[in-house]
């Protein structure tokens, strides 16, 4: 048989923050009910999300999960950083909800994904569906540590772990990293810190990411990653 469809039920303190949360997202809801059991359904496109409503759970004790396989992952992050940047004026990297960004997995095949940690603690795990092809790079000791982190701090969570294990590749290979291996990685590094509570380390990790050298195609093919600094410095900014 073909064409079976599954749907998440995952849960949540209350389904009226969920509804908030992903209509800001581009989902739509289709389907709401608060007796006698809050239920409510939301649906973007072809990706569909329900959710269950317990008064008295807390997200941060939440084991909800879930993966969801998309064409690509850059659209639908960008897609929803649009949403949050709208509502928030920035993107939220830190706390409960949260969103990271797409990065290779070297646990998933390298393929590349992001994690949306919306308002219940559910992991809405964002997977390409299939690797993209991509020219061959050079990859050093710092880059092969940075997809080590990535699978600690963005698969696991384990963000205060995933940023012990770049801070010693960072001093280790200083002298011998490019300025583009560098710069992903203390991207990367600021974002962990930020997660951890740590305004400080972010700040000084943002300061060494924006004085590396970078030459004119460096900055295009780095993009992405130096967008992901300005959205750490509006994360440092102090709230209006």
């Amino acid at each position: 048989m073909a064409d079976e469809i599954t749907v998440p039920l995952l849960p949540c303190r209350s389904i009226d923050e969920m509804v908030g949360f992903y209509t800001m997202l581009g989902f739509a809801r289709t389907y709401y009910q608060t007796r006698p059991n809050p239920y409510v359904s939301l649906q973007r496109e072809d990706l569909r999300l329900d959710f269950f409503g317990m008064p008295d759970f807390d997200p941060e004790n939440s084991y909800g999960t879930c993966v969801v396989l998309v064409p690509d992952t850059g659209e639908l992050f960008e897609a929803f950083a649009a949403g949050m940047r709208r509502v928030h004026g920035k993107l939220l990297v830190t706390g409960i909800p949260r969103m990271t960004r797409p990065r290779k997995r070297k646990n998933a095949g390298n393929v590349s994904g992001f994690t949306v940690i919306d308002p219940g603690g559910n992991w809405i795990r964002i997977m390409a569906a299939a690797p993209v092809p991509e020219e061959e790079t050079a990859t050093g000791k710092l880059t092969t540590t940075l997809h080590r982190a990535v699978v600690m701090g963005d698969s696991h969570g384990k963000h205060v772990r995933a940023a012990q294990i770049l801070d010693a590749a960072l001093d280790r290979d200083r002298d011998t990293a490019t300025a583009a291996e560098q710069l992903e990685a203390l991207a990367y590094r600021a974002e962990l810190a930020l997660r951890a509570g740590d305004p400080a380390a972010a700040g000084d990790a943002l300061a060494r990411a924006r004085a590396l050298p970078l030459s004119g195609d460096e900055r295009d093919r780095l993009a992405g990653t130096l967008a992901a600094l300005d959205d750490v410095a509006a994360a440092l900014r102090p709230a209006p």
